[in-house]
């Protein structure tokens, strides 16, 4: 027989949260959408499909209200990703690190759900339980077990509020526990054998995964499971400046959220930052003219955005509130030798041959070398 799940509220959040939730941090922006929304919206979802979009991808309402775009990438993917959360198959967001996977999963649950909560966080030791459902043992060694002995998992409480799960690192969780989602996205239902009892899940439920692709191997999903979703892959920025523009959005708004202040040249070291790891990571420089080796990580945009932010806070609290090359330089020395032996040779190779010979280019050269002294 069904069994019921006690309705949860999204948490509230403190002005003080270092990272308030999506749904909090753009409450405005959703409230300003859903005022202007007029077009059909799936069952139980806050916004329409197209309203989802827009608050992904930025634009402006007929009444003057800017959204800020949340995803800087091909409008087809967003399109396609919200579609398939209103049909009955999984969304998988698939892509190398640091391409906003977890960022375009939150933001996805936020506009469709109003909460990006129900999260389960993927690791090598994430049990059944968290998929599933578990058990107050106080209760269940009391009692035995009852209703109110089951404690019910994100993906349970999903189901049964008509939600929005969210499965971060799919790849990394067990094999064998992944598949505990094969029978909650094809029968839609989550069986409670221990009660003679399950879940159905009501309209408007559905599940985000996000997957590594340098996770390939290390715990591949099934071909029963993979089945169930439709996989978008999300790429690297397409250009410098796209790359530009979302680090310094979101180093930005990072910063607002650390009280650290603006600093002056800040826009000529992020451009720097990701001409360096765009090169590094494409094996080329950005004319053209020069192949260069690349190191063993993945110097991501996310990456990129740690180096910059760790630079203004270095510029902000020892420095004179003006972003300079000694802020940044040993941030992009952590994010490209991860192995000394075989990353430093390659460092230093780019910076002789590429760098060093760089019009401009000179102070940054030389912050790099002190670094790696």
């Amino acid at each position: 027989m069904p069994v019921s799940v006690e309705p949860t509220t999204t948490p509230s959040t403190s002005v003080e949260a270092l990272r308030p939730h999506a749904e909090a941090a753009f409450g405005a922006e959703l409230a300003a959408l859903a005022a202007r929304d007029d077009r059909p919206r799936p069952a139980r979802w806050k916004l329409s499909p197209w309203a989802v979009a827009t608050y992904l991808l930025g634009g402006t309402l007929s009444d003057g209200t800017v959204i800020t775009p949340k995803y800087v990438g091909p409008r087809r993917i967003v399109e396609v990703a919200v579609t398939t959360l209103a049909t009955d198959r999984a969304l998988l967001l698939l892509g190398v690190p640091g391409t906003a996977k977890t960022w375009v999963s939150e933001h996805l649950a936020a506009a469709v759900s109003g909460d990006s909560t129900l999260l389960v966080q993927g690791t090598a030791g994430t049990p059944e339980e968290a998929i599933r459902y578990g058990w107050n043992y106080a209760q269940l060694l009391a009692h035995g077990p009852s209703r109110d002995a089951l404690v019910p998992s994100p993906v349970m409480r999903a189901m049964a509020e008509g939600m929005t799960a969210r499965v971060e690192e799919l790849t990394r969780i067990p094999a064998d526990v992944q598949d505990t989602l094969i029978t909650v996205l094809s029968e839609k239902i989550l069986p409670i054998p221990e009660l003679g009892q399950e879940v159905q899940a009501v309209r408007g439920f559905n599940l985000i995964a996000t997957a590594n692709d340098r996770d390939r191997g290390v715990n591949e999903l099934s071909s029963a499971l993979r089945r169930r979703f439709n996989t978008v892959v999300l790429p690297l920025p397409e250009s410098v400046e796209a790359e530009v523009g979302i680090v310094t959005r979101r180093v930005d708004q990072i910063g607002r959220s650390l009280d650290l202040p603006p600093a002056p040249g800040g826009a000529d070291e992020i451009r720097r930052v990701v001409t360096v790891f765009r090169e590094l990571r494409d094996g080329l420089t950005s004319d053209g003219r020069t192949k260069v080796k690349s190191p063993s990580g993945t110097l991501s945009t996310a990456e990129a955005i740690s180096v910059v932010t760790g630079g203004l806070a270095l510029s902000a609290h020892f420095g004179d509130g003006v972003l300079r090359p000694g802020d940044v330089a040993a941030g992009v020395l952590g994010a490209v030798v991860r192995d000394p032996a075989a990353d430093r040779v390659v460092w230093q190779e780019y910076l002789e041959t590429v760098v060093r010979e760089r019009e401009g280019w000179q102070d940054f050269y030389r912050a790099c070398r002190e670094a790696d002294a």
